[in-house]
């Protein structure tokens, strides 16, 4: 579950926009991130849309996985993983064809390191 205080309604990120999930943070394993709004937009189409993300690490971990989760509700119980990091030294990578309303980032387990940062582009 996240630390993190329900935005109601959460904060939107928009084509271009860059959102950060985690920013230089010490999360625990199975700890999730805020969750932001996937607003549709005129022209998407069915096919959904291209999501860039990206993981730092102001020291690295020894080990690493973090997930990038979407769901259609706001719902912890519904967030499905739709891509995996486990470079411990951070990395940039994107996911296309997605269709979802919220996007989030979740720590399934890390070992050592600090100042986590986790980058969202929608």
């Amino acid at each position: 579950m996240p630390n993190y205080n329900t935005q109601n309604p959460p904060y939107a990120i928009f084509p271009g926009d860059v959102a950060l999930a985690f920013n230089a943070e010490a999360p625990a394993a199975a700890q999730a991130s805020q969750q932001f709004s996937l607003p549709d937009y005129s022209g998407r189409g069915e096919q959904g849309r291209t999501v860039r993300w990206q993981t730092l690490y102001g020291t690295a971990p020894s080990a690493a996985n973090i997930a990038l989760q979407v769901a259609l509700q706001d719902v912890d119980a519904q967030y499905q993983t739709i891509d995996s990091s486990t470079a411990a030294a951070g990395e940039s990578r994107s996911v296309s064809g997605v269709n979802a309303l919220f996007i989030r980032a979740k720590v399934t387990s890390i070992t050592g390191g600090s100042g986590v940062t986790v980058q969202i582009l929608a």
